[in-house]
């Protein structure tokens, strides 16, 4: 069976493929992510000895073209078979069958991998219907293969293969969505390119990069956090200088309203509400909006934070890639001249450190929950607000992260970014406990609060945090597996 050393992380994912590769019977696989999130590489290496074709679709082509390359790699995989150019998918595919019937080395299930699957699925060109076909009629009744498509247009992917309504519905015997790595993989990963980051270094490159192997890749031994930032993000021949350009364009069709709300959202930390998403983008409301902003989220780039009553007209929509967080806020102005090594100082630097660490912390929260304890118990997460009416009101409150526990017990978070031990001071005391009586009076809720503190170097023992908080989540935590 198929091992490769050099994918890092992934345990879930490789055990799903060792399963389709040890199963009797055919299998019909859906891979899909963000794009640079290692989709292809995944596969190749961990089915490398099991491949009898791989195929690439070309971003922006037609049908022509693209039946020229699925021929060419007809032709790369089976030199032996005299093969001329199909016309048509239908005989693209009847070509493949005819491929499939000859002699092979490889023992085991034969893997067909398509990548890039949306790409060759242009406009009336009949691919996704004489895949269907090809899938039906032929590699649904041969034990021996699996067929593998793959595509970083995650929403075209979930739409139409993952929930096909058509030939595919109900056809998928198993689904791999690929999320960015966890603090804890790119650790692993790090050590696997013998880089010696400590956490805090890995942290600070996480908040601009996210976990996109592709970017984590561009690090170079000997380099700081800052220093790989300021290379590839900076300097015109950076790697990342222009990623942003082709980024959206890659992955959506009319993508500037994609890049219009994720511009929008990157103007709040806290969300935005879709009213107030359309206000600011000055997009009128309507399907072509509602499928953006849908597919945004499908694809990874934009996260829904419902409210603690879990209606959705009070959730909020956040942008939660970090690599577009960071181009909005320091490399699409004037000051992306500048150097990040200067840039990274300063107010507005540690504000969007504070900021950048509260997403950090959103997408591990499966490590906060093992962290104090909870992680068997049944969790919601969720925002929280509360906006004063009148001028002899109390005072408003906000918690941007809470844990909802099926035990009647609540964790409110106060997340804070700081490169020293935190310490709460008679004033940040005052402002908790003010919280926490807003929420207790104001939520309509009833079970046992708990304040739990997210800091990278922990909290300072005082009189202050010995009477308020329960619980504490360090950086070493986030980077639990």
């Amino acid at each position: 069976m198929a091992r490769s050393e050099k994918v890092i992380g992934r345990v879930d994912e490789k055990r799903v493929l060792d399963v389709v590769l040890a199963s009797r019977d055919p299998e019909l696989v859906a891979v899909y992510g963000r794009r640079r999130v290692g989709k292809t590489f995944l596969i190749r290496e961990h089915m490398k000895q099991h491949l009898v074709l791989e195929v690439v679709g070309m971003h922006d082509q037609g049908t022509a073209v693209q039946l020229a390359n699925f021929l060419m790699s007809l032709r790369n995989a089976f030199p032996a078979v005299p093969l001329v150019q199909p016309r048509t998918w239908l005989e693209a595919f009847e070509l493949l069958r005819h491929c499939l019937e000859q002699p092979t080395q490889i023992k085991g299930k034969r893997v067909i991998f398509i990548d890039e699957f949306p790409w060759m699925a242009s406009r009336k060109s009949g691919f996704v219907a004489a895949f269907e076909n090809f899938w039906n009629y032929y590699a649904s009744r041969h034990r021996d293969l699996a067929v593998i498509v793959c595509g970083s247009a995650a929403a075209w992917m979930i739409r139409n293969v993952v929930n096909a309504r058509g030939g595919l519905h109900n056809r998928l015997t198993r689904r791999i969505l690929l999320e960015p790595f966890r603090l804890d993989e790119v650790q692993q990963y790090l050590q696997y390119r013998r880089i010696p980051w400590d956490q805090r270094q890995i942290v600070m490159v996480y908040m601009a990069f996210g976990g996109i192997p592709h970017y984590l890749n561009l690090i170079q031994p000997g380099q700081s956090a800052a220093q790989c930032i300021e290379a590839e993000c900076f300097r015109s021949e950076g790697m990342l200088r222009n990623e942003y350009r082709n980024l959206y364009a890659a992955l959506f069709e009319s993508y500037a309203t994609h890049e219009a709300i994720v511009k929008v959202l990157a103007t709040s930390w806290i969300g935005l509400t879709r009213d107030q998403v359309l206000a600011r983008a000055h997009l009128s409301s309507g399907g072509g909006v509602t499928k953006a902003i849908e597919e945004l989220q499908l694809s990874g780039f934009v996260t829904e934070t419902f409210s603690l009553d879990k209606k959705s007209k009070g959730s909020l929509l956040r942008l939660t890639d970090e690599f577009s967080v960071f181009f909005w806020h320091w490399m699409h102005s004037t000051a992306a001249a500048n150097s990040w090594l200067r840039q990274s100082s300063g107010r507005r630097y540690e504000t969007w450190c504070g900021y950048a660490f509260e997403s950090l912390c959103f997408k591990h929260l499966h490590a906060i929950r093992g962290a104090i304890g909870i992680a068997d118990v049944e969790t919601q997460a969720a925002s929280w607000r509360y906006v004063g009416k009148t001028a002899t009101d109390e005072e408003g409150a906000q918690i941007d992260l809470l844990l909802d526990r099926a035990d009647q017990c609540i964790n409110i978070c106060e997340i804070k970014f700081s490169d020293k031990p935190f310490v709460i001071s008679k004033s940040y005391a005052q402002s908790l406990e003010r919280k926490l009586r807003v929420f207790r009076h104001r939520s309509g809720r009833h079970q046992t609060l708990f304040l739990t503190m997210i800091t990278p170097q922990g909290i300072v023992p005082n009189r202050y945090s010995a009477e308020l908080v329960t619980n504490e989540v360090v950086l070493n935590d986030l980077f639990a597996t």
